[in-house]
């Protein structure tokens, strides 16, 4: 006779419940109204998770990151064609990155990074209208099934902490 393992109560639950907006498929701000454009039009850094503003192009954290530390570089100038980007705004936006790989170097000491932009939602944009480049630090086995099995991914630190930890190193350099 086969054992059927017995559900214990102490068991530990992982709740991401600021998830389920981005499993069901709402929006980055709970409107048809693109948050790229409403969070710096909204003038309250901290409360929308901008933690860099460039003359051009501003960098935030993600709402739904793939790890701690995942930022975004953005314009504010709301387009979705790169091969039209001025050329000012796209040279901002690369030293704007570069910086972001710095301060989360020093912030949180990555062995890797992901860094790149989808360009439509064939290729996984989430907002195909609004350019973004994502910057995400890596730690070898930060992939496990938890993604994949539970479409959760398990953060050690709040938005609120990744903010604190890196809002110092853009403003204290």
């Amino acid at each position: 006779m086969a054992k059927t393992a017995a559900y214990s109560t102490d068991v530990e639950r992982l709740w991401t419940p600021w998830r389920r907006a981005f499993i069901e498929g709402a929006s980055g701000n709970g409107s048809d109204e693109c948050f790229l454009c409403a969070k710096p039009a909204a003038h309250d850094d901290r409360a929308n998770l901008i933690l860099v503003r460039g003359q051009l192009v501003y960098a935030l954290l993600n709402l739904y990151p793939y790890n701690s530390g995942h930022l975004m570089v953005a314009p504010y100038l709301h387009t979705g064609d790169l091969a039209k980007l001025d050329p000012a705004i796209a040279e901002e936006m690369m030293r704007l990155t570069q910086r972001c790989v710095d301060v989360l170097q020093q912030a949180y000491r990555p062995e890797g990074f992901n860094v790149g932009m989808n360009l439509g939602k064939p290729a996984g944009a989430g907002v195909p209208d609004h350019l973004h480049i994502h910057v995400v630090p890596r730690w070898t086995g930060d992939t496990n099934f938890m993604p994949i099995v539970a479409e959760t991914k398990v953060l050690p630190e709040s938005l609120d902490q990744t903010y604190d930890r890196l809002e110092p190193f853009f403003h204290n350099a």
